[in-house]
């Protein structure tokens, strides 16, 4: 593979949904590594760790999931629920059943006219998951994960900690994948954000910016425009939380985004990262150090998170539920 330019690495990284650097870093050369591979060029098997990972799966995915068979996330990785996905596949077309996806296997893909198209079963059972749920907290299990480089890590402790609070008030069970004087790798804390069977995991941090003007609130979600997927919950979160803010503070909103980072892809949960100022403006970071606003901003999360399990009929316009209209109406 030829050596690529600063400004190339910086398409791709945008293209992928990476950290825009243009520096080769590992995440950016394991993409690229992905990126070679199309459907067909070899065979996908179930392997033991490290799992296979690249575009052909992602496709391999993308296609078994429209025909209605069950792979999970479409996320590029042969894991196990893909290998049961394609054994269903090779069932249902009287082909070997041995969970490799060879070319006789391939073959019977192509030639398949497409039932479904654009992932709707998986957007269904996601949303379905969801919302059986049910709309009380009491039985959620929520992972907090304050982001730990050294800007950051007092503000996004107390932040994660203010929320943990609110949450196990209404009833929720909340993990943190660190506390003051730890601080593990992303492997770790998604390993243990999956360990934990968490059903949403928020993960916190005060962005810096070689700009001093660069300012305001975005929020992140699982999402690839190369492969044409997202996290439907994962993205209504994000949208949820992203409003909350913007309506009860002044932070300038930066929006919502669609990315491929490994704590958002890997984790099995709807996974968010939400960036709650510049550490870098003065006016931010003015506000991030008011314990007020904290509370406001931890106010924000509860509310968004309510939101996400209240059906439709139940909820409420952005910026009006407070966390003491939960406990009146019982919601726990």
């Amino acid at each position: 593979m030829k050596e690529l330019s600063p400004d190339e690495v910086r398409s791709f990284q945008q293209e992928r949904g990476l950290h825009v650097t243009g520096q080769l870093d590992s995440a950016t050369s394991r993409a690229l590594e992905e990126s070679r591979w199309k459907l067909g060029d070899r065979s996908l098997n179930l392997q033991p760790s490290p799992m296979m990972h690249g575009d052909d799966i992602a496709t391999l995915q993308s296609r078994l999931t429209e025909m209605g068979f069950n792979c999970g996330r479409v996320d590029g990785i042969f894991g196990p629920m893909t290998e049961a996905a394609v054994k269903d596949f090779q069932k249902s077309v009287g082909a070997k059943v041995d969970g490799r996806c060879g070319p006789a296997t391939i073959i019977a893909l192509l030639r398949l006219t497409k039932t479904i198209s654009g992932g709707t079963p998986a957007v269904l059972r996601e949303s379905a998951t969801q919302k059986n749920r049910g709309p009380a907290l009491a039985n959620k299990i929520i992972v907090l994960d304050p982001g730990s480089s050294e800007q950051e890590a007092e503000i996004a402790l107390d932040i994660a900690r203010r929320i943990e609070g609110r949450l196990l008030a209404l009833g929720a069970t909340v993990f943190l994948t660190r506390g003051p004087l730890n601080n593990p790798a992303e492997s770790d804390r998604i390993d243990f954000a999956n360990k934990s069977n968490a059903d949403l995991l928020i993960s916190i941090h005060g962005e810096v910016n070689s700009s001093p003007e660069a300012r305001g609130v975005a929020t992140f979600f699982y999402g690839s425009d190369a492969h044409g997927i997202h996290s439907v919950v994962g993205e209504r979160f994000a949208s949820l939380v992203q409003r909350e803010i913007v309506a009860r503070t002044d932070l300038l909103n930066c929006r919502t985004h669609s990315k491929t980072w490994d704590l958002l892809r890997l984790t099995q949960a709807p996974a968010i990262r939400v960036e709650i100022g510049y550490l870098s403006n003065a006016g931010d970071l003015a506000r991030l150090e008011r314990p007020e606003f904290r509370d406001t901003i931890a106010e924000s999360f509860i509310i968004a998170i309510q939101r996400l399990y209240l059906a439709a009929e139940d909820d409420a316009k952005t910026g009006t539920l407070r966390i003491s209209d939960l406990r009146r109406a019982g919601i726990r």
